[in-house]
């Protein structure tokens, strides 16, 4: 079979998408005869900042001359985005070669997507002798496939309010599902100033060493261009991220304190080299149509959203912003468009009907933006009409802002690839 073949078959072999718990993937991962992925193994979780976590990682990993290999997940555009080494994508027949080494260990037992994937993703790196393993989880964390490895090194980025069916209605709940990750007597690094209570119980519980933002590590504002790293014994003075938006530098910021809690010697000057160097598609990614600035970004919860319009505000258009969202039918969308409504003239609703249960209409996204500044904004059937709908009317001066999921933004990434 093909990657597509294989794709198509790994999406059928459970009868959930979902299916959170260790054993499943436990058992056939010791069948696989996994060990750990590279000679160092840093895990991301968290809410969000997640992939630009790991994205700022591999840069600075790589800029110090190290073998990364990095697995993220969803994906935009290709499966391969998932699994990358040494800074280049996983290719189809290294992908194949995975799919069918999970296929012939498994024999009975059922495993989700994301379960095959990540057996996929680790039996690869196993084979490539990393120095460095950089692992996103994929959901909370206590109960993700992920979290088989043990890791040298926990980062949790953000705790918010998402995925409430499977992880808990506030953050202490869902604290306490991603602080599952956290090892004994290794470092857990905190990417915001007030984590849950949860999550710091779990870590003195453990006896790791928790390194908390604000407290253990500081990020600060220099000029425009550049800003400074702190802890008690290092002081970096660094450039701004290519990933703009202010909440980057927190991103960054996590990344610097994982890997110097690590066991890498990191040379001075691979500090600003990866951070400057750092990228990551629908993270405000951006594009230039006839004078018109277009950016997506794969915001979905209020948190996001908040980030979302700072970063508006910190570089604000020169004229109107035209909003196209789409979102999935599980998300706080109420809160998403009341936390961007400030930034935002026009809204444009478009449908995300085609993506199995989760998705919904922008019919139905709009009855659920009752009271809002969306609640009368016209509706498109896909996320590519409603994008065109929204350069046709956009000015020289104007923004397109295109958010809500990574669907939405791999939507609106079809269109800009075609009329460029």
């Amino acid at each position: 079979m093909n990657i597509e073949q294989w794709l198509a078959h790994i999406e059928g072999q459970h009868p959930q998408n979902i299916a959170l718990g260790l054993e499943r993937v436990r058992e056939v991962a010791t069948r696989m005869q996994l060990g750990q992925p590279a000679a160092h193994t840093i895990v991301v979780g968290g809410t969000n900042g997640k992939g630009s976590t790991v994205a700022f990682i591999e840069a600075i990993g790589r800029a110090a001359g190290y073998r990364v290999g990095t697995y993220t997940s969803p994906h935009l555009l290709r499966y391969n985005e998932r699994v990358r080494i040494d800074g280049a994508e996983a290719d189809d027949a290294g992908l194949v070669e995975a799919f069918e080494a999970v296929e012939a260990a498994r024999g009975d037992t059922p495993l989700t997507y994301f379960e095959y994937g990540t057996l996929a993703a680790l039996w690869l790196f196993q084979r490539e002798g990393l120095d460095l393993a950089v692992l996103e989880v994929g959901l909370g964390g206590r109960l993700d496939a992920v979290n088989i490895v043990d890791a040298d090194v926990a980062v949790i980025t953000t705790v918010d309010i998402d995925h409430r069916d499977w992880l808990g209605d506030d953050r202490e709940a869902i604290g306490m599902e991603k602080a599952g990750i956290i090892r004994g007597w290794k470092p857990v690094v905190l990417g915001e100033i007030d984590p849950p209570s949860s999550v710091l119980r779990r870590a003195y519980l453990v006896g790791a060493n928790a390194i908390r933002f604000g407290s253990d590590y500081f990020a600060e504002p220099i000029d425009e261009t550049s800003w400074r790293w702190r802890d008690v014994s290092t002081t970096l003075e660094l450039p701004q991220p290519q990933l703009w938006a202010p909440v980057q530098r927190a991103n960054a910021a996590a990344a610097i304190a994982a890997l110097s809690a690590s066991e890498l010697v990191i040379p001075q000057a691979a500090w600003a080299e990866g951070i400057a160097s750092a990228t990551l598609a629908g993270r405000l990614q951006a594009f230039e149509r006839d004078g018109v600035e277009i950016l997506v970004d794969v915001g979905h919860n209020p948190q996001a959203a908040r980030e979302l319009a700072a970063a508006l505000a910190a570089r604000p258009a020169s004229s109107r912003t035209l909003a196209v969202y789409a979102a999935l039918v599980d998300k706080d969308v109420h809160g998403v468009v009341q936390a961007l409504q400030p930034r935002v003239d026009q809204w444009l609703l478009a449908g995300l009907d085609g993506e199995g249960s989760r998705g919904q209409s922008a019919q139905a996204l709009q009855a659920r933006l009752q009271d809002t500044a969306a609640a009368v904004a016209p509706v498109h059937d896909s996320v590519g009409q409603a994008l065109q709908q929204a350069l046709e009317q956009a000015r020289a001066g104007d923004r397109v802002l295109v958010f809500g999921s990574f669907h939405t933004v791999a939507a609106a990434l079809h269109v800009l690839d075609t009329t460029r």
